[in-house]
């Protein structure tokens, strides 16, 4: 059975930039490939935002460039994955979800057009409801676990570390406190204390790492559809952004 997956983005150039974390997603992805093709992908990004729950019944999903100030390269890319409405308006039932026409943000298509570059996988978005607390994000991922018996790949899409306020160089060193939290996320992982990741605000550095909370909760979401954490990937780009994966298998 397929795990639910854990995926920090980070920027945009992601889509363009060879790096480690650029890198390992292409082998991720050839891996799923070889070893168990999902049927489909749902995904809940970090930028789609809303009060209420929200699922994407686009038969044809538009590639969203939700951003700027980044070089014509990017807003050429496209990735044509199909939708597939009949799973969208499923779970709209099953969640209580709003069905609407949206398509894919930058949260979804970037990760997605290096683990799948072929787009050939019917992706299908939820949003990320902020005025959800933490308890039920991670309730939302145990609901949405069933997908992965039917062989479908569950994604949270946003970011370990995410204060875009202190960039820095692509290269440039991890601050400590950066490293802190990340280290402490990930031995709560490790340790598969899930009391203690739903009340993270407490984490060290919390505030700092993230501002605002959205790129963090879509792993509560992964948390939540999947079972024992592992991380697949570490590293830091621009000093602040960790892009780690995790698995929940």
């Amino acid at each position: 059975m397929l795990p639910s997956l854990f995926i920090s983005h980070g920027s945009p150039m992601l889509a363009l930039t060879p790096g480690e974390a650029h890198d390992f997603l292409r082998q991720l992805g050839q891996r799923l490939l070889q070893t168990d093709r999902p049927k489909a992908i749902v995904v809940v990004s970090a930028h789609w935002e809303s009060q209420r729950l929200m699922v994407s019944t686009s038969e044809h999903p538009e590639t969203i460039h939700d951003f700027g100030g980044f070089p014509r390269e990017l807003f050429e890319c496209q990735y044509p994955a199909p939708g597939l409405p009949d799973l969208a308006r499923r779970l709209a039932r099953e969640l209580n979800a709003v069905p609407t026409e949206r398509g894919l943000d930058h949260g979804a298509w970037v990760p997605l057009s290096l683990m799948f570059p072929e787009a050939d996988i019917p992706v299908v978005s939820l949003s990320l409801p902020v005025s959800w607390s933490n308890a039920e994000l991670a309730a939302l991922g145990e609901t949405l676990a069933a997908l992965r018996e039917d062989n479908i790949l569950v994604i949270g899409s946003g970011s370990l570390t995410h204060n875009l306020a202190e960039l820095q160089a692509l290269d440039a060193p991890m601050p400590a406190w950066v490293g802190e939290f990340a280290d402490w996320i990930d031995a709560r992982l490790a340790d598969d204390d899930r009391d203690a990741l739903l009340a993270w605000e407490r984490a060290p550095h919390a505030r700092e790492n993230h501002p605002t909370p959205e790129h963090f909760l879509p792993l509560l979401v992964a948390m939540g559809a999947g079972g024992t954490p592992s991380r697949l990937h570490h590293s830091v780009e621009h000093g602040v952004l960790a892009m780690d994966v995790y698995a929940f298998a």
